[in-house]
Parts: structure tokens; C-alpha cells; sequence
């Protein structure tokens, strides 16, 4: 699905089908609360359609929006999911699956043994959970099934999938909890079971002053929205981050003060403070080489509860723990998953709840990490992991190309 933000397109691994696919066109529909058929007749001339034979057919699927997670369904069709973000998985079957902007995931959809003398729609919508307005239309496309030779059948039924609420968390958290990695001698999971650091992050949103002469849009008429992560708002920097660190001319570029816990502690899911006030700096933190890093980021009430799918540049990681409510140092870790924990580098921060990760810093260089939601990457939920030079030299930033063009 291209212009609804959602690409489906073929996949490389070695499987026994295969199948590729254009991109799919946007159509209104009606409540797919419904299951009740339309016909054929009543769709658009350009509505993508994806045919299909007999047997099991492999969809990769990638949600390319900028600002909306998605549920994505096929009526009367049962999807197994084998991986996420190109790493396999335990395969588990499901009708609805949840795809965050940036993930990837493998499904394998078991067409049906005999034509079916219907269609299927495939839908996707949003999930959302924050307070502020959004595009709430469905996206769809067909699932048609090839008719045998001098087929009688014209203006086929279609039937509808029944698609999660706009705001269905509860889905939204099993979902990511059926998600695991093999583990398996062929496909170890190296989680690290030993921590260097730990650090814990807020994430949300906040306000800025409104520049005077200007109109903003923000909780009032002083004010403009913005984003945070542990209440620091990332400024982008003129000069690249990588380039100053690679010069060691970061002076005035950026600092490494990046704070390992809030600064201003609160009940992060409950009232939240009067002051919603944000600080702004580019600031990042900094790990040695092959450093093993634990973070707990947490969603924050602030201008409201909302998920966040958070993306690390470069590194996947272990998503080892969720919940609801404020993270527990002391109840929660012991309830991590130590043994096969998804493998991933896009994860989705509970609205209200929080997420913990484990990762391995073994590359050197200025990596960002980033609110997945174009939108709040813009306000400033965002910020940089600095991992230093080892001793060998396979283990040194390499230095810019020749003809790499400058500023």
C-alpha cells in the first residue's frame, strides 16, 4: 500500500512462494466493524489488487508513514508472522497484525485450497493514542483469488475484516508480547545477560515559548508544542555531529552531558506537573566501545499518555520487558525476558507504561535515536549515542571519503 503510507513488496528470503506486488491505492470504506459483503462493482478502477493462487503465500509487509502506526487485517484470512524487522521470530498466527512506521515484518498468508466466490479486503488504520487530531481514514486494497477457466462468477462479494479500535492498547500489547526470538542453536539470541550501564529515559511531550510575532499552535496562545527525551529538546546542530566528533571539534557543536536519568523526577504516568516547559540543547551520551547498555524509556503524561515507536540508528536490540504505569526498579527487572526476547531496532513505547531494552555498543560513531513519529522527531523527541574508538584498528571511525562533498 503505497499512498496510505503502507508498501507491501517481495521478499528475498529463500521460501517456497513468493510473491510480489504493486503498490496498493487508497479507498474509502465503510466501518470495517462490519463484516457484512459489498460487491466488487462498488470499488474504484485504480483499487490495488493483489491476486493469488491456492496455498501459502509470503507478504512482506512495511509501514512507510510518517506519523501513524497501523493495524493491518485480510477478511476471512489467517496471517502467521515469521519475522520482524528482517530477524526471525517464533511464528505465531494471528488475523491482526500491529506495524509501526519504519518496522518490517514478514507474514505468510495460507490462501484458501478452493476459489472462494468471494474477495477479501485488506484494511489497514491507525492506532492512536495521543490527544491530538490525526488522519483516521482506511486504507485498503483486494485480495482476489484467480478464477478458474470460463468462471461464471461477475461482481463477487466482499468481505470486510473487523480491524482493532482506533485506540485498542490492550491488542497493541499482546501483540508485542507474542513476538520472540528463535533462539535456537542455528538462531542464537545473544542478549546481554551483563550490564555495563543503565539508563532510564522519559520521553513526551512539552512546550516551548511561542517567538514573539509568530502564531502558534500550541496548548495555548504563549505556547508551541515540543518533544523530549529526560525533558531535553534535541536542537540539530549546524555543523554535523559526526564530523565534529571524527575532528574532536565538537566545542560548540554539542556537549556529552546528556543526563542517565530525569533531571526532575515525577509520577511519570499520573498528574503531571504544571511546569511543561522543555530545555533545548544538542547533547548526546557517550560509551565506550563494546559497552553493554540497559535503557528503560518511559512514557510520560504530559500533554497526555501516547505510544512511541522509538528507532536506534545502527544497532538492533533486545526488547527484554514492557508494563504499564511507572517502571520499578526493584519489581520489574526480575520479570525481564533473559532467554529469547525479540530482536529488533524499532520498538513501541506503551502509551501510559514504558519498554526496557538491551543492546551492544560495537560500533563506533554518532548514532541518533529517534520518536518514529515524523511529527515529534520534528518537536525534538530525539537524541545521540556516542560510541568511542576501540584499540584495533577494525575498531576506528573510518575517516570521511575523498570526495565527500562539503558544506
Amino acid at each position: 500500500m503505497e499512498n496510505g503510507g503502507m508498501r507491501i513488496r517481495r521478499q528475498s528470503l529463500p521460501r517456497p512462494c513468493r510473491m510480489e506486488v504493486a503498490p496498493m491505492s487508497l479507498m474509502p470504506t465503510p466501518s470495517t466493524a462490519s463484516l457484512a459483503p459489498y460487491t466488487t462493482a462498488q470499488l474504484k478502477a485504480d483499487t490495488f489488487k493483489l491476486k493469488v493462487k491456492p496455498g501459502k503465500t509470503l507478504l512482506r509487509m512495511i509501514n512507510a508513514t510518517l506519523n501513524d502506526e497501523l493495524f493491518f487485517s485480510i477478511a476471512n484470512h489467517t496471517l502467521t508472522v515469521v519475522d520482524v524487522d528482517a530477524i526471525y521470530v517464533k511464528p505465531f498466527k494471528t488475523e491482526t497484525i500491529l506495524i509501526t512506521p519504519g518496522q518490517t515484518t514478514n507474514l505468510l498468508l495460507k490462501a484458501k485450497p478452493h476459489f472462494p466466490n468471494a474477495t477479501f479486503l485488506m484494511a489497514g488504520r491507525p492506532y492512536a493514542t495521543g490527544q491530538g487530531t490525526f488522519e483516521n481514514s482506511t486504507v485498503a486494497g483486494i485480495l482476489q483469488y484467480e478464477q478458474p477457466p470460463k468462471s461464471p462468477f461477475k461482481n463477487l462479494p466482499l468481505f470486510k475484516p473487523t480491524l482493532p479500535s482506533l485506540n485498542d492498547t490492550s491488542f497493541a500489547t499482546n501483540f508485542t508480547g507474542k513476538l520472540q526470538s528463535l533462539a535456537n542453536t542455528r538462531f542464537p539470541t545473544n542478549v546481554p545477560q551483563k550490564v555495563d550501564k543503565r539508563f532510564f529515559f522519559t520521553i513526551g511531550l512539552g512546550t516551548n515559548p511561542c517567538p514573539q510575532n509568530q502564531t502558534c499552535q500550541g496548548p495555548n496562545n504563549s505556547t508551541k508544542f515540543s518533544a523530549a527525551v529526560n525533558n531535553v529538546s534535541f536542537v540539530l546542530p549546524t555543523t554535523a555531529m559526526l564530523q565534529a566528533h571524527f575532528f574532536q571539534q565538537s566545542k560548540g557543536v554539542y556537549t556529552t552531558d546528556f543526563s542517565t536519568t530525569p533531571i526532575f523526577p515525577f509520577n511519570y504516568t499520573r498528574t503531571p506537573p504544571n511546569n511543561t516547559m522543555v530545555s533545548n540543547g544538542t547533547k548526546a551520551v557517550m560509551l565506550p566501545l563494546n559497552m553493554s547498555v540497559e535503557l528503560v524509556l518511559q512514557d510520560t503524561s504530559i500533554l497526555g499518555i501516547e505510544s512511541h515507536p522509538l528507532h536506534l540508528h545502527e544497532f538492533n536490540f533486545f526488547m527484554v520487558g514492557q508494563g504499564f504505569g511507572n517502571f520499578d526498579n526493584n519489581k520489574d527487572p526480575p520479570k525481564f525476558n533473559l532467554v529469547d526476547p525479540v530482536d529488533r531496532n524499532i520498538v513501541g513505547v506503551p502509551s501510559g507504561g514504558w519498554v526496557a531494552i538491551r543492546f551492544q555498543a560495537d560500533n563506533p560513531g554518532v548514532w541518533f535515536m529517534h520518536c518514529h513519529l515524523e511529527v515529534h522527531t520534528s518537536w525534538g523527541l530525539r537524541m545521540a549515542w556516542i560510541v568511542l574508538d576501540g584499540k584495533l584498528p577494525n575498531q576506528k571511525l573510518p575517516p570521511p571519503p575523498s570526495n565527500l562533498p562539503k558544506c
